[in-house]
């Protein structure tokens, strides 16, 4: 396969994810499809690691990526550099939705545990005793309903759009390496050495 249609693939599979992680980001200031006060969600919310980080660093190289693979001989291999370059940031948003991701599933959301004020209820828990492993411990938070579940799913979808994007860009920092060093696409050089 040439290196320009592996970039356009690759460009073309990242959209659809960085528009969920955006939408997965959004959720996470609703639980439950409630609008909560702004001291009553969860804190890493705020780091927008879905909006920011698999969102808006991912689609700028999937543009790159997609214009990479176009027509004419040095456009393509300076194309195909610029979109190692963005997908390296790319790779870094990606990464970031991980961490982010990962620390918003281990720490849990915030709650009302019943008094009226919202904490993490479940934060300095050790792995064994981990609020992830127990559902029985889910019933300490009374409000917003559900808050626990709607969690888990949302910061589990980030997580793996974030290691997917990461994968594909890391992908892209290599294909775009080979585009750059060795041209393209292989083709043109084969249709000239058989038309000599």
């Amino acid at each position: 396969m040439c290196t320009g249609k592996c970039s356009k693939c690759i460009g073309i599979t990242l959209f659809p994810l960085a528009a969920c992680a955006i939408v997965c980001n959004i959720l996470l200031y609703f639980p439950n499809g409630q609008v909560l006060q702004l001291n009553e969600i969860t804190d890493l919310v705020w780091f927008f690691h879905g909006i920011l980080g698999a969102g808006i660093l991912v689609i700028l190289p999937a543009f790159m990526m997609l214009g990479a693979g176009g027509a004419g001989c040095c456009a393509n291999r300076c194309g195909m550099l610029l979109s190692v370059v963005l997908a390296v940031l790319g790779f870094a948003g990606g990464t970031y939705c991980v961490v982010i991701s990962s620390l918003g599933l281990i720490g849990g959301p915030l709650c009302d545990t019943g008094d009226g004020e919202y904490l993490y209820p479940f934060r300095n828990d050790t792995l064994e005793g981990n609020y992830l492993f127990n559902q029985t411990t889910w019933s300490i938070c009374k409000e917003p309903e559900n808050i626990i579940l709607w969690n888990i799913i949302l910061f589990s979808i980030l997580l793996a759009i974030g290691v997917i994007e990461a994968i594909l860009c890391f992908i892209q920092v290599v294909n775009g390496l080979a585009g750059f060093i060795c041209g393209t696409c292989m083709r043109k050089r084969k249709m000239n050495i058989s038309g000599m």
